[in-house]
């Protein structure tokens, strides 16, 4: 609901019609299922400006530091938190607990225009 709430305040604060497009950063640990969030984002969306918009879901890959490498490596199996390279664990978690809203895409504004004049973006 959040994520309706903002897109919605934005494009009316924008003097958009609709929303487009919501692209949502979700990383492995975030606790988020893909599947359920884009169920409830269609029934939240319903009556609002958000109607007929698309939700853009871009996975963030779960990185550790590795205190042996001297770098962050990404986890290729999360239940195992140690290094591709060298093996060593860490819990040094760098990436991969996102939940964040990347872009929100409007359409043309609609603004009321007087004297002739034409809208602004």
């Amino acid at each position: 609901m959040s994520i309706v709430e903002t897109a919605t305040e934005l494009a009316r604060q924008q003097g958009a019609a609709r929303v487009i497009d919501v692209t949502l950063r979700i990383g492995r640990l975030s606790c988020v299922h893909e599947e359920a969030l884009r169920s409830s984002f269609m029934l939240a969306r319903e009556t609002t400006p958000l109607a007929e918009s698309n939700l853009t879901v871009i996975p963030v890959p779960v990185r550790i530091w590795c205190p042996r490498c001297h770098a962050e490596q990404e986890l290729t199996d999360i239940q195992r938190f140690a290094c591709p390279v060298c093996a060593t664990r860490s819990c040094d978690i760098r990436a991969g607990r996102e939940l964040e809203l990347e872009s929100i895409s409007l359409d043309d504004f609609t603004r009321e225009t007087t004297d002739g004049d034409t809208p602004h973006s």
